[in-house]
This record gives structure tokens, sequence and C-alpha cells, in this order.
């Protein structure tokens, strides 16, 4: 079901994995590799995980030359000797993490599954992975699970009624806070969070949706997307045709859906669009849509979906919204059926029988991304559980795994860095007295949540059976969809947490002006209690200032210290921040992945802002933590060389040729061979590895990028 997609409003530090095989890998998709089974969090005695002192020199490539290639040379081993599992469309250092998180929550999950004792919350959880693997019993139910819903979507005789079952579908699987999930393939996608324009109150945000594939450029450009577009009709066709319908129907339904949604993605937003915060900005009533959008009967939608009473929305694209509402008018309904149809049975495969899940990996997983080989069923069915009831198991997983001295630890480093971006906001020059009052009152009201939430959600409300997978999965969205509902009129809950302790990954919340760092990133190679100081300021306490940093990014900057979308600044700082950010962008286009494809500066110019103030600012806070010590070399490397060196090998990386692609179409952040450059941008690099001007990376010192 749902995964998480981004947008402006949240800005994650890592999108787990490209769009497509996040939102489509049934259940999920979030990395792979092998690593050493240590405990998350567990203060390690001894020697690092990594090394010596927290850093892996075996997998440097010392014939690189740093100026050159700094990703190369800190990485080029690694990459030489590392073979992307079959069953993954990419690795690098988060997913190598997420292996050793994934085996302590099996662990919970089938400890949960094999407890015929267990009751409440753990019954809940045993009973959900058991359904998902009782492969024999999902067998024999064939496409009978699914059948209730193909029966009322042949039930609809007109436009009202169409309407009130698009209603009826909407949930809130657009995760407008996480890293890479703006996308939903139903018409519409829902997050409620606090309001833009009133951060103390709730709203719903609608936004734009109804595609299979993972953006417009799916359905609209030539090349590879063309090909892409052949697979997925042959797909659609396949799909069909499993769930009973003649070859022929089939191919003509397939050809049918795909035109349709090729309207929807004509009328959608592009990346960059959606990322526009001042765009996005759109406060409509309820009684606006029939005026603004017509074509969609919005009174039943808003009744079916549960919203009739709801006066006050957020509309983040309209045109887009406009478009689609049209469609629904303008396009046959049994046309409209079709898709429905269609959709139902591609978003109910992984729980459907054998030839329902292989068909979905094999366009999604292999044909989409290049994954070779589908994960393994406990595996899918551990991202199963985690996606229903993730704090459930996050609550066992922090009981179990995660040690109160490395979450103080880890806190202790945050407010150190805070501050150190304090001090930077005071020593900057180019910023107005004026403008620098604001940013001052935005880093002291900064909130920071390590580890793991200080409230559990309660599941006590969500009906699971040990005999119904697809139901399970169902009824999971509609409590996640009810519970997001229910906030709405209530005061702005800012202990809620938007992701779980066993996520690896960061987030910063804008609208809250909040930090989350769950206590799965607090592993090697982020983070090692054993390790030298240099290098986990270069890789945890980067991450720290990257999200620290999301809060003065191109976005988060355009919110002042309450999370209100407010223009706090003199126009005349403004200008100048924006010319930082736009050589900034200029810096990105100019790498490319491929001879025919870029990094678009623009789409991931907030990731980048973050990144380099980011470093910056752990950089000085590294100085600072060392009170004057005086500099010590471990193995040869000096204390700037390890930190820069903790950096690059936190962003190793590798991808297969069709996940890249699809990530530098449609992810916000730069593939991590480019984040690593990052480091030209520090005056600091340049002596710590004799960089000389006629090298690749040189930035005469003008040319750096300094942001913050």
């Amino acid at each position: 079901m749902p995964q998480l997609h981004r947008t402006a409003l949240f800005l994650a530090l890592f999108a787990t994995l490209p769009l497509a095989a996040c939102k489509r890998e049934a259940p999920s998709e979030t990395s792979a590799a092998t690593a050493a089974d240590a405990t998350p969090g567990k203060p390690q005695q001894g020697q690092p995980q990594l090394g010596t002192f927290g850093f892996d020199a075996t997998g440097m490539d010392r014939e690189v030359a740093a100026g050159n290639d700094f990703f190369g040379f800190a990485n080029g081993n690694w990459v030489k000797n590392t073979e992307i599992p079959a069953d993954r469309a990419s690795y690098n250092s988060f997913t190598r993490i997420v292996v050793d998180t994934e085996k302590h929550t099996r662990d919970i999950i089938e400890g949960a599954s094999a407890n015929d004792r267990a009751s409440g919350e753990e019954k809940k959880i045993g009973d959900y992975y058991a359904a998902f693997m009782d492969e024999a019993g999902i067998e024999a139910k064939g496409v009978g699970p699914v059948q209730p819903q193909l029966a009322a979507i042949a039930q609809i005789t007109d436009a009202q009624a169409l309407s009130r079952e698009l209603g009826a579908q909407l949930r809130a699987d657009v995760d407008l806070l996480n890293t890479t999930d703006f996308y939903t393939d139903r018409l519409f996608g829902l997050w409620v969070t606090a309001d833009l324009m009133q951060p103390d109150r709730y709203a719903p945000y609608l936004v734009q949706g109804g595609l299979g594939m993972p953006d417009r450029s799916f359905y609209l450009e030539g090349g590879r997307m063309v090909q892409l577009r052949e697979a997925y009709k042959a797909h659609i066709a396949k799909v069909l045709a499993l769930a009973g319908l003649p070859e022929a129907d089939a191919q003509a339904q397939a050809a049918h859906i795909l035109a349709l949604e090729t309207a929807i993605a004509k009328v959608h937003a592009s990346q960059e669009q959606t990322n526009n915060v001042k765009a996005g900005a759109n406060a409509w009533k309820q009684a606006d849509f029939a005026s603004k959008v017509p074509g969609l009967d919005w009174a039943a939608f808003f009744e079916a979906a549960g919203l009739s009473a709801q006066q006050d929305f957020v509309v983040w694209q309209p045109q887009a919204v406009a478009g689609i509402s049209a469609l629904v008018a303008s396009q046959p309904l049994e046309v409209w059926k079709q898709y429905l149809a269609f959709r139902a049975l591609d978003r109910a495969s992984p729980y459907l029988s054998k030839p329902f899940a292989d068909e979905r990996f094999a366009f999604y997983g292999a044909t989409l991304n290049g994954t070779p080989q589908q994960r393994e069923r406990w595996k899918r069915g551990i991202d199963a559980t985690n996606d229903a009831l993730g704090e459930a198991v996050g609550k066992r997983y922090v009981e179990k795994y995660v040690s109160a001295e490395t979450k103080q630890r880890a806190e202790a480093m945050v407010h150190n860095i805070i501050d150190a971006f304090g001090k930077r906001i005071d020593k900057l020059d180019w910023m107005s007295p004026q403008t620098k009052q604001h940013a001052r009152a935005k880093i002291a009201g900064l909130t920071v949540a390590v580890g793991y939430p200080d409230k559990w959600r309660d599941y006590s409300a969500l009906d699971v059976r040990r005999d119904d997978a697809l139901g399970n999965a169902e009824r999971a969205e509609l409590f996640e969809y009810r519970r997001n509902l229910a906030k709405l009129g209530k005061p702005i809950d800012h202990g809620e947490w938007y992701m779980l302790p066993q996520t690896v990954n960061a987030l910063n919340v804008p609208l809250e002006n909040r930090l989350i760092f769950p206590a799965a990133i607090l592993q090697p190679p982020f983070f090692d209690p054993a390790a030298d100081d240099a290098v986990n300021y270069g890789a945890i306490g980067a991450v720290i200032g990257h999200e620290i940093s999301h809060s003065f990014d191109n976005t988060g900057a355009l919110f002042d210290e309450h999370g209100a979308l407010h223009d706090w600044w003199t126009a005349q700082d403004l200008k100048k921040f924006e010319a930082a950010g736009d050589a900034l962008a200029a810096q990105f286009s100019a790498y490319k992945p491929f001879e025919d494809l870029a990094v678009n500066g623009k789409l991931t110019l907030g990731e980048n802002i973050a990144d380099v103030a980011g470093l910056a600012t752990a950089h000085d806070a590294y100085l600072l933590s060392q009170q004057g010590k005086p500099a010590q070399t471990l193995e040869g490397f000096t204390p700037d060389q390890r930190f820069f060196l903790g950096f690059a090998q936190a962003w190793r990386g590798k991808y297969r040729d069709e996940a890249l692609r699809n990530a530098v179409l449609t992810d916000v952040h730069a593939p991590g061979r480019f984040r690593a450059q990052t480091v030209r941008n520090l005056d600091a690099w340049y002596p710590a590895f004799e960089v000389k001007p006629d090298q690749a990376l040189y930035l005469a010192p003008g040319k750096r990028v300094k942001v913050w």
C-alpha cells in the first residue's frame, strides 16, 4: 500500500529509493546490502565498527586525486568491489544500515507471529505478518479478495456515483513530509498537517494524483519513455487478463487506460512546480471547488471522503486539480470504470496470488528500475507490517535495541551544531541586522526530537485478521486516513513523529520549526560511539547540520520562527541569498550521471543548500568541540581529512542505470556521488587535500558557494 514521497513542506535527508521503486515495489523496497550484525544505538566498546577509528580506509582509491573526484578518492575501491544485490535497485550507506535494522525488526515481528499467547498490539503485529506470509491461503483465494471492490466499480452508472467512488477511495497516501513521495495512484492524494497560512491549526492538503508511473514525464517524453509506456500498457493488459478478462478485451482496455492516464499527465504540475511552496499555498473553501474546478461532483466526493463538514482546504496544484476534475466529466464513464478496476487490481497485487505479485514486480521492479530479482517474501512481509503498525513495532524496537546513552550523546551533538549555526548567522557579512534578528529567533525556537516519540500511537481501533492479507492492508490504510481526519479542528500536536524510530533518515518540519532524528540513523557509518570525533562530525554531524540548514534553505527560509509562511527577509538580503542559490544550482546542473541527462540543479537546490550549510556548520561544531586540543593525526589522516572523508563515505552509493535515471528525474536529492562533492565549497577542504587550481573540483575562492 502507500509508500513515502516528498514535498517542499517536509525536508528529509535522503530519498531511500527512486520514487518508482518506493511506490511500486510492493509493499516497499527500502534498501539492501550485507553488514555486520550490530545493535542499533547500543554503544560499542573497543574498536569502532569501521577501521580503527571509524573510517573505512580500504574503501578508498588513492589512485584518484581528491581534487579531481573526491567521491572516487574516498569510495573508489568500495564502488569497484560492491555489487548491488539482485533484489535491489540501489545500494548505499543508508541501505547498509537498514539491513541490520531489518534483522532486528524481523526478530520482533516474527516473534510476535509465533507467540500464540500474544494479545493487544503484539497480537496485531503477529497476525498482520502471518496473514501476509500465508501463501497457501492467499493462493487459494485467487482474485477473490478484490472482487467486492470490482463489483462496486461495475455498479457505477452515472457521474455522481463515479464522484462518490473517487471520494471513497481518498486516502492519506500522499506524504508531504518524507523523502520522495508527492505521488499517489489514486485520483487525488490527501495529507493533513499544519496550515501554511495558520500553522496553529491543521488543514487538509489536496494534491494531484492518478498516475501509475512516477511522473508526467514518463507519459509525455520520448526516448526511453516510449518503451516504458509500451511496457506499462502490456502490464495493464496482463493484470486485467489475470483477473479473467479475455485477451482482446484486456488489450483494448489497456489502451483506454493508458490514454486516460496520459491525459491526466498532461494537466499535472511538474516536479519543480510541485516544490514551489508559494505556488502551492492556495487556501480554498469547500464551496470554491464547484466553481473553480468543475467536472467532478465535489459535494458527492467530499461526502464519500468523510470531509463534508470540512470548510478549509489547501489545494497544492490548482491547475492539475482543475484539469483532472474536467476529465472526470469529459472522459467516457466506461473508461473511468476500466481505469478504477485496473487500479484496484494493481494496488491489491502484493496481497493476491503469486501471478499478480510477480507481474507487479516484473514491471515496477524489473522494467522500471532494473531490479533483477524480487525481494524474499519475509522481507516484503516485514515492510508491510511496518507500514501498517510501524509505531507498535517501533516501541518494541526501542525497548530492545536503543540505548539512552546514545540518544543523549546525539542530543548533545545536535545542540552543539545548533549553537554553531547560530554563530554562523552572527558572522554573516551579507545579511542585514533586521533579517539576522528573525534568523536568530528561528534558530532559538528550533525544537529537536531524537530517537523516538514520547507518546506512542494507539492501534486499538485497527482490525487485524490472521487470514485476510488484503483486508488488513485496506483497513490499515483506512485507519491511517481516519486518524488524519481526526486531527482536523484540534490543536497541533507538536509531539507527533513523522518517521518511525526504525527508519534510517532524518527530517526537518518547517511548518513546526522542528527536527526529527530517528534512532536507526544513529549507527555506523553515520554515528559510532567508539569512533573518532572528526569522523562522527563529518557523518552524523553533517546530517544534523543538513536538517538544521533546511530551516534556512530556499524553502525553509520562507517560514518564520513560528512555522508560518512569512516574508521575513529584506529585499536586498533575499536577492543575495537567491544569487547564492542560483550559483549552487548551476554548479549541480553541470554534473551529468549520463551523457544525455544532467542533475537538475533547481529541483535539488534545497537539498544542496542544506548539504553545503550543514557540512560547514558541522565543521565549525567539530572545531568548537575540540576546545583547543592539539590536532592529532591518525594513521596518516589529519582531523580535517578524517572529517571530510567521513562525510564522503556517508554518501557511498550505487544505482542500477534505470533507477538512477528515475532518481535524477524525480528526486529532489542529487545522487550521492555528487552530494559528496559538496566539499569543494568549503575553504578548509582545499589545504586538507592539497587541491590545486588545475584540478577538476577546484573552485576559486569567489566561486565557492557559502549561503550560510
